[in-house]
């Protein structure tokens, strides 16, 4: 057998009492109740802690063993993958409170973080020949990834030519902080995926206050004492990011439950560190106008 330990999150409880038995715990905290049939605890638990990889010889107990598998509540003895070196590079701009966290959160996962600034994106964007021809290799000067931080709101245009980065086939994260709100962007990996435009424009769309949002986007405003970011919050959003890019970098497939990232906007409030999950998705291209057409002249008919 290829699994045989609990995976992460999972845990078995001996529930005493008559009537106890075991009671399996799920990721997402719910209690299910094993039935071991004629297998004794012992021999069960035994065999899950101790992480045999061979059949026991007790076709009950690896019958049960089997279920766990099937069921998603095991995990490989092998190791976990490690960062893949073609998406290794991974460019980070913007705020040192939001890239240093990050950068010790990827290092030790293999991934190669460097901290450059935006004038080295646009020289990097000015060479592509056209937005449809993907980039084969990433290095120094061709990353695979770019995250931009921003200890503040977005200033308008200021992420329009990194939104061409998925049609480059550069990964394209981000986050930005309105106040005591933290803001972080879907991964986008694809032409098809969710860009700083599309949020901006879902986000007008989902306010009857678009006007002064947009306003307050413009930098129309009159701020009070400034709302600090503080290590823990900024460790969190770290914490996030560095989850997103991973799940992209190693392939991960997305779990069965909640929105997939690169549908997911994240809000978090930097004064409890609550986090909440919005939906989002890319806004389609405007179709363009018809050509106008001529009037017809006064006492002729159309057709004539």
């Amino acid at each position: 057998m290829s699994r045989s330990q609990l995976a992460p999150g999972i845990e078995v409880v001996t529930v005493p009492g008559e009537g106890g038995g075991l009671a399996l715990r799920t990721a997402d905290g719910e209690f299910l109740r094993v039935g071991t049939g004629g297998v004794s605890q012992d021999a069960l638990l035994a065999r899950l802690t101790a992480g045999a990889g061979q059949r026991s010889g007790d076709a009950a107990l690896d019958q049960i063993i089997e279920a766990f598998h099937e069921a998603g509540y095991l995990r490989a003895e092998a190791a976990e993958p490690r960062w893949p070196s073609a998406r290794r590079d991974v460019w980070l701009l913007g705020a040192p409170a939001l890239t240093a966290p990050l950068t010790a959160h990827l290092e030790p996962l293999g991934a190669v973080p460097r901290q450059v600034a935006p004038d080295r994106l646009a020289a990097f964007l000015g060479r592509q020949p056209s937005p449809g021809e993907r980039r084969s290799t990433s290095g120094p000067d061709s990353p695979a990834a770019v995250v931009w931080c921003l200890d503040e709101p977005v200033s308008d245009g200021l992420w329009d030519g990194a939104d061409h980065l998925p049609s480059l086939g550069v990964c394209w994260l981000r986050c930005h902080r309105e106040g005591w709100q933290m803001w972080a962007e879907p991964p986008a990996a694809g032409p098809g995926d969710v860009t700083s435009a599309h949020v901006r424009a879902r986000r007008l769309a989902a306010t009857p206050a678009h006007r002064e949002l947009a306003a307050y986007w413009s930098g129309a405003r009159t701020a009070g004492a400034p709302a600090q970011l503080s290590t823990t919050g900024a460790a969190l959003v770290a914490a996030l990011l560095c989850a997103d890019l991973t799940d992209w970098a190693t392939g991960s497939t997305q779990p069965d439950h909640g929105l997939p990232a690169h549908r997911r906007l994240r809000r978090i409030d930097l004064r409890d560190l609550t986090v909440s999950e919005h939906p989002v998705l890319p806004v389609p291209d405007v179709a363009p106008l018809p050509p106008p057409r001529h009037p017809v002249p006064a006492g002729q008919r159309a057709g004539q």
